[in-house]
């Protein structure tokens, strides 16, 4: 009996200490993570980790975690705790990320709980700037959650993009949005 509590002491000082030289290294490199960290992590350089499938000749699926192009605009060297998962309604074996979230009412009533906006600040961020790419400011989108009110949400539905009416001589309009900075 000693000796298996010898041997789950061990492996916890061990977990411990690679996570300690983590931190004291301040050095996450997407490539190294395993598919169950990758997703809503940051690297050290400030660039958004992203979840890839890659389908091998032989048909098996490999996850793949890789750096991607988007920068958050606070966060660095960060993995995202299971506690913010839960909270904010995010999967981490998501492939991809896209505002098409902001439209299920269950995804933004957890996304604006307090829980998670007042907590988790990679995830608001993040849906934050994916919110202001669609024409929509998150924290009036989480005004209108709490009310049951539908039309941010419908607003995300539409481009931006405005067909003149048929039989009009008027050309097409194209709404464009300045991003606005996240609520920190």
């Amino acid at each position: 009996m000693a000796s298996l509590y010898s041997l789950n002491t061990l492996a916890i000082v061990a977990f411990a200490l690679a996570f300690l030289v983590q931190l004291t290294l301040g050095h996450i490199a997407c490539e190294n993570l395993n598919e169950d960290s990758c997703a809503f992590a940051i690297s050290s350089t400030g660039k958004r980790c992203v979840l890839e499938k890659h389908v091998r000749r032989s048909g098996e699926e490999v996850y793949i975690c890789r750096t991607s192009e988007i920068e958050s605009d606070k966060l660095k060297d960060w993995i995202e705790t299971d506690e913010c998962i839960e909270a904010c309604g995010v999967d981490r074996n998501a492939l991809g990320i896209s505002s098409d979230a902001l439209l299920e009412y269950r995804f933004t009533r957890k996304l604006c709980s307090s829980a998670c906006y007042n907590n988790c600040p990679n995830i608001i961020d993040l849906y934050f700037n994916l919110a202001a790419g669609e024409g929509v400011y998150l924290p009036k989108l989480c005004a209108e959650q709490k009310g049951k009110g539908r039309r941010e949400m419908a607003e995300i539905r539409s481009s931006g993009f405005v067909a003149p009416a048929p039989e009009s001589e008027v050309k097409p309009l194209n709404f464009m949005v300045a991003p606005a900075m996240p609520p920190f």
